[in-house]
């Protein structure tokens, strides 16, 4: 939770967005509407039995199956690295010689890399659509069961699909 001054004086008749609420929850006689100030609004609504647990972002032993959620198909998760989705840096030599411009994996889980027979550093063929990219294998066992984690925007992922969605891999 934040607090923040206002940095302006509102132009012509605005007004915050509480007194608005305000005026509306009572004309419509709801209750709860009666407040005086965003401090009283702020305590209300910061009392720590009204917080608790609702401010946590663990998934709290939630287990993740995708493939079980999709079938059996294998499920791409993508981001955009760091240096490839701004037009500016993505041109810039410098950055392009970066740890972080290099070129993507396709990230699986430990068990997903032992069903298909593939250990890290060995090449895969990785199939979206239409098209498909030949890329690098790499472990992580933070991924969940069915899913492959492999980059957009770049020049060897160009050929895949969406960003999310079904794809098929096999050893290259």
């Amino acid at each position: 939770m934040q607090s923040f001054n206002g940095a302006v004086k509102p132009l012509g008749e605005a007004r915050p967005a509480w007194k608005v609420l305000r005026v509306l929850g009572n004309l419509m006689s709801l209750p709860g509407f009666d407040y005086e100030s965003t401090e009283a609004i702020r305590e209300e609504t910061c009392r720590p039995e009204a917080v608790a647990g609702r401010l946590d972002n663990r998934l709290n032993d939630t287990e993740l199956a995708f493939a079980s959620a999709f079938g059996q198909e294998l499920q791409r998760i993508a981001d955009v690295p760091i240096y490839f989705g701004d037009p500016i840096v993505r041109r810039a030599a410098s950055l392009q010689r970066t740890r972080d411009a290099l070129p993507p994996r396709a990230w699986v889980g430990p068990a997903l890399a032992q069903k298909l027979g593939v250990q890290a550093g060995e090449r895969v063929r990785v199939r979206q659509g239409e098209g498909e990219a030949i890329v690098e294998v790499g472990i992580d066992e933070r991924l969940p069961a069915g899913c492959v984690r492999l980059a957009a925007a770049h020049r060897h992922t160009a050929a895949l699909g969406p960003m999310f969605g079904p794809v098929s891999m096999e050893r290259a």
